[in-house]
């Protein structure tokens, strides 16, 4: 197996199904510990950064 061929199959485990429901059960755990933390106050702000980093690194 290449090189080529290792750099495929790990992309295509980092853009899996199972990855993306991990990172989101990640981010949805930090932004509950965030808005927990900050007793509400700041739910939207927290949903909205939740929102953008999954964005960045989700497939959906």
């Amino acid at each position: 197996m290449g090189r080529d061929d290792l750099a495929k199959k790990a992309g295509e485990a980092l853009s899996s199904d199972k990855v993306e429901e991990l990172s989101d059960q990640v981010l949805d755990a930090a932004a509950g510990a965030a808005k927990k933390a900050t007793g509400g106050k700041f739910g939207d702000q927290i949903d909205a950064a939740r929102d953008t980093v999954d964005g960045k690194i989700g497939t959906d």
